[in-house]
């Protein structure tokens, strides 16, 4: 919000109150009772469009929160089609290098064959005959 929205807003906000007098003063309040009233009608407004707010904040239900996590999941979904389509261009040498640099086929080797690293692999045993 700018400094002239904001100064916008407030004089909305008096503008509300003097026609809440207005109207107050129109149905049968006197002077002060038209004023009170008025100013409590337009104090409930405010609390209310505050609570509203605070509750938008507490929830994460506000604009740029959502435009936010919009365009990051995009970006992620983009990024990763991207990053895909590229290994998948790469040599089947070149994408295990890749695999071996940055440690996941390493990962993969101790999960994906635990007979290897256990010594339990199928094959002749020795002192069999």
């Amino acid at each position: 919000m700018t400094k002239g929205q904001a100064v916008l807003l407030g004089l909305a906000v008096l503008g509300l109150g003097a026609i809440g007098y207005g109207a107050f003063a129109a149905t049968g309040f006197e002077g002060f009772s038209a004023g009170i009233a008025a100013s409590a009608l337009l104090m409930v407004l405010v609390v209310g469009w505050t609570a509203t707010y605070l509750l938008r904040a507490l929830t994460g239900n506000m604009t740029y929160m959502q435009q936010r996590r919009t365009y990051r999941a995009a970006y992620d979904s983009f990024t990763s089609e991207e990053l895909q389509r590229k290994f998948e261009a790469l040599s089947p040498q070149e994408q295990e290098r890749l695999l071996r640099e940055t440690g996941q086929l390493d990962q993969v080797d101790q999960v994906g064959q635990p007979e290897a690293i256990a010594g339990d692999s199928p094959g002749p045993k020795t002192g069999e005959a």
